[in-house]
């Protein structure tokens, strides 16, 4: 039977192994709405901000390995999830973003709500796809899907205008085509070899998506047999075992000192899958002003991050798994225990946890979260300086634990932890999230207890954006501005969602509440000193 354009994009998006859909419904895309009802493929959430939907989309492929789908309408609809895109864009995930768009009679005439959607999401997008042509519907879905994940995986936009998705598809759906990504060259790999044998300061750097339990044994492996330190690039902690003897820390915003201090002292720095941006490289300064990157040996799957900054030296275009694998594999081994026991032992002090004058201390709520709490619990953050405290005392033991932009993006936490929690209904989740953060999107506490989700929130409430409130102390003291908030009863506004909430205002308070707040949808109200504004500082009077 012939199916409609709006029927075959469904089918597309099954055959590819999507199992849920996030979602803010519009006229423009209705028969997509209405070709998803009465299936059981693909799972439809309604959220009630189509940055939330983008945001579940986002996690939920760095949580399953697939593709993540929001849908949203034209104009409005599509621009507020522009902060999705991008984070997908910057966390190298793989993502559809499918937009409602105006009749193609009306394209170019500035109709209500159209945009132009080449013009405005041709920058964060791998590819911008317009389906005008209903014939081409499989054709157009298939590539959609296959850009999505290959090469450097990224987001899409696949463009619906409302007066095509009726008409006849022609051909069915087809799944997209797999494509195998490089192997690291068999006399690449003998090249690294040769640098591991000599080096005598190497450092083994993880980063990038889309990680397997293989690859995290591969590491494990290459880590072992040669002697290396491991670090993990911004946000990636959940790469390598935190509690393994050669883990030594994550180099990002507010990285330990004496990590970098190590990574600039080192003769060998293996880097596979990180991207080495602006926050991994401490704002490009590791590896020296000159362009030249003497001690950098650097794998990644995209050739267009290979020599952007630096000119390593050696550089190999190749997939992360096809990399570790081929480098787990080499003959031959070194041993550099002082070194790897230094690197852990820097590590080891800096994530002790530090102390605050007055009120809560996020760094002892954060470690008691860590050592009590199972080791698949999932934790998921926005961005803000109550993040700080996350990536630093928190130690990830297992693959899949922790959903958090790269891109620094607020609001992202209690997105993602729906999306975790509805993905991974037996696991326990926790967001983290400051005031400002928070209400980027505590809209979706309705979609919580709409879905039946069961995250636990816990949010850190010093009445002010902390990350500006800190750099204002800094740059012009005295003088704050812009930053100072006027919040609700957080807990009061989570029971008002059905969820149960607590609030605590002393540190021994915390492991009570969290006792009583575990398992179900929950929210802890934890009211902390504005003077402490981020761990082992803080604000002193003037500031």
């Amino acid at each position: 039977m012939t199916r409609t354009v709006a029927e075959t994009l469904v089918d597309a998006l099954a055959l590819a192994g999507v199992t849920h859909a996030f979602a803010v419904p519009g006229e423009s895309y209705l028969p997509v709405l209405d070709a998803l009802h009465g299936q059981s493929r693909i799972r439809l959430i309604t959220c009630r901000h189509e940055a939330a939907a983008a945001n579940m989309a986002e996690a939920s492929a760095k949580l399953s390995g697939k593709i993540g789908v929001a849908m949203v309408t034209r104009g409005p609809g599509a621009t507020h999830a522009a902060i999705g895109l991008h984070t997908a864009q910057q966390d190298s995930t793989p993502m559809l973003l499918l937009v409602g768009q105006v009749g193609t009679d009306m394209l170019g005439r500035e109709a209500f709500q159209e945009v132009d959607y080449g013009a405005v999401f041709g920058t964060i997008a791998k590819r911008v796809i317009l389906i005008s042509e209903p014939a081409r519907t499989t054709e157009h879905m298939a590539t959609a899907l296959s850009c999505a994940l290959s090469g450097r995986p990224g987001p899409v936009v696949v463009v619906l205008p409302e007066d095509r998705l009726l008409h006849d598809a022609v051909a069915p759906a087809v799944a997209p085509a797999t494509i195998a990504a490089p192997a690291l060259a068999a006399t690449a790999a003998q090249a690294i070899a040769d640098r591991l044998a000599r080096a005598e300061r190497p450092l083994l750097l993880l980063g990038g998506p889309l990680w397997t339990e293989a690859d995290v044994t591969a590491a494990t492996t290459l880590a072992e047999r040669w002697g290396l330190p491991v670090i993990t690039s911004w946000r990636r902690k959940d790469r390598f075992d935190n509690h393994h003897h050669h883990y030594a820390g994550e180099l990002g915003l507010g990285a330990n000192p004496a990590l970098v201090a190590r990574v600039k002292a080192a003769d060998l720095v293996l880097a596979i899958g990180a991207r080495l941006g602006e926050n991994v490289t401490q704002a490009y300064t590791l590896f020296g002003p000159a362009g030249e990157a003497p001690t950098l040996v650097h794998l990644h799957p995209d050739p267009d991050a290979l020599g952007r900054v630096w000119q390593p030296a050696l550089a190999a275009h190749c997939g992360i798994a096809e990399a570790l694998a081929a480098l787990a594999a080499l003959r031959g081994s070194a041993s550099h225990a002082d070194w790897v026991s230094a690197a852990r032992a820097d590590y080891v002090a800096w994530t002790q946890p530090t102390s605050v004058s007055h009120g809560p201390n996020p760094a002892a709520i954060v470690a008691h979260l860590s050592e009590t709490l199972p080791a698949n619990s999932i934790f998921c953050n926005g961005a803000g300086n109550f993040a700080a405290w996350l990536h630093r005392f928190h130690h990830h033991r297992q693959l899949g634990t922790q959903l958090a932009p790269t891109s620094g993006a607020m609001g992202y936490g209690v997105p993602a932890g729906i999306a975790a929690s509805i993905l991974h209904p037996n696991a326990q989740v926790i967001v983290l999230a400051g005031d400002g953060d928070f209400l980027m999107s505590g809209q979706e506490l309705a979609t919580v207890a709409h879905e039946g989700a069961t995250p636990l929130f816990i949010v850190l409430d010093n009445g002010q954006y902390g990350t500006i409130r800190m750099h204002q102390a800094r740059d012009f003291p005295g003088r704050q501005s812009g930053t100072c908030l006027t919040n609700p009863d957080f807990a009061a506004f989570a029971r008002s969602f059905g969820l149960h909430a607590e609030t605590v205002r002393q540190t021994e308070d915390f492991s009570p509440a969290l006792a009583r707040c575990l398992g179900r949808a929950a929210l802890i109200h934890v009211l902390t000193d504005p003077q402490e504004i981020s761990p082992g500082r803080r604000l002193e009077a003037g500031q």
